[in-house]
């Protein structure tokens, strides 16, 4: 980055922060903070271990601090500490640290960034984050109260569950839910149980929560739709699945047809062994379409430090931005992330990455100094893709 783009860049942060709306989280004096500046070196220097006290004392002097200081990137701990800005992790006297998930386009299963673009990277990014909300509202019963989403200003989402009976859970303990979320290890045996049945025993679904809830209600649903297809079609449905032949996709039709109560009590019993290898197959489409790829380290580090949200982005120029639950269907990064500071006028930059953009009205560049608007040159600048022009 030359000098002239970085020293652009830098004071329009600053400008930015004038008057930002920055979202100072719960105990902000007892967060660790830290951010990254611009430097001219071309390596990344992290200033951490600060204090609320070290920026002045108080959360109005968070934003003071962040217009003096223009940074690149700027975050604060998930954890809380008895003396945050102690350079020891050992003596800063752990508290206890907010519940933080992080879903990035990285690491979304069948998302090739070689040839999604960027936007859609980001709506597959949303696609998973309703479901990591499905999963924390429906199985861990979080109400929109508290949580905090979060569009990290870069490729993905945050969510922070602001919730003051989790600040203890050790690392193991945030394990165990990354891995209920991701399904991992998920014990498909474990959903059935045996329960006492008119004088006798049989097997159903565990149908009041968790998982075994999730595969019910898929179970239910499929078997609804069978009913509404002749019986040829129902059974050419039903063989697709692996392990499930005629003889099985008959005696499936034959065994619930007569009593459709069966399905909806969970009763895996009456379609017999075919019902069972539904069952099994209908457990792998729920687990693939219904688990949430999150950022295991991000949830499991309780010294993690995340971005503050309503900062910049120090790579797109975006707007870390919190989202009402209310407007995430209609919420559009490349849109309702741009800075209000950084619309309504163009600037020169010369264009040293060309190619697709898809901000605004831009679609593609061409190399060479340009004119384009402010927040279309910003994110160019911040990806490296494009150096200040002289005006």
């Amino acid at each position: 980055m030359e000098d002239r783009t970085r020293n652009y860049l830098k004071g329009r942060f600053g400008d930015y922060y004038a008057d930002a709306d920055i979202s100072v989280p719960p105990a902000p004096a007892a967060r660790e903070w830290g951010h990254i500046p611009y430097t001219e070196s071309e390596g990344t220097t992290m200033v951490r271990h600060r204090s609320l006290l070290d920026m002045g004392g108080d959360a109005q002097s968070v934003r003071e601090f962040l217009a003096r200081e223009a940074p690149r990137h700027a975050y604060f701990s998930a954890a809380r500490y008895d003396d945050p800005d102690n350079r020891t992790m050992a003596e800063k006297g752990w508290r206890g640290a907010d519940l933080v998930f992080d879903l990035d386009a990285d690491h979304l299963p069948g998302v090739d960034e070689e040839e999604a673009s960027y936007a859609e990277m980001l709506e597959a990014c949303k696609d998973a984050l309703k479901r990591l909300l499905d999963l924390l509202r429906e199985d861990f019963g979080f109400t929109d109260d508290e949580l905090l989403i979060v569009f990290s200003g870069g490729r993905g989402y945050h969510v922070h569950v602001r919730n003051d009976a989790l600040l203890d859970l050790d690392s193991e303990a945030r394990r165990e839910i990354v891995d209920y979320v991701r399904a991992v290890d998920l014990d498909r045996d474990g959903l059935i149980r045996t329960v006492s049945y008119g004088g006798t025993t049989r097997r159903e679904l565990k149908t009041g929560g968790g998982w075994g809830r999730r595969v019910h209600r898929e179970l239910v649903e499929f078997v609804a739709d069978l009913r509404e297809m002749d019986r040829e079609d129902a059974l050419e449905q039903l063989t697709a699945f692996d392990g499930i032949g005629d003889g099985r996709a008959g005696t499936i039709l034959d065994g619930e047809a007569p009593n459709p109560d069966a399905i909806r009590e969970g009763n895996v019993e009456a379609g017999g062994p075919g019902l069972r290898k539904l069952i099994e197959a209908l457990t792998a489409q729920v687990v693939g379409n219904e688990t949430a790829p999150i950022d295991e380290p991000v949830t499991t580090d309780v010294r993690r430090l995340i971005r503050l949200p309503g900062t910049l982005h120090g790579g797109t120029g975006f707007v870390v931005k919190p989202i009402d639950p209310a407007d995430l269907d209609a919420f559009d990064p490349l849109s309702d992330a741009v800075a209000d500071r950084f619309r309504g006028q163009r600037i020169m930059v010369n264009v040293t990455e060309p190619g697709p953009v898809d901000l605004g009205a831009e679609t593609a560049l061409e190399p060479g100094p340009q004119s384009v608007e402010e927040y279309v040159g910003v994110f160019l600048m911040a990806r490296g893709r494009a150096e200040k022009a002289a005006e």
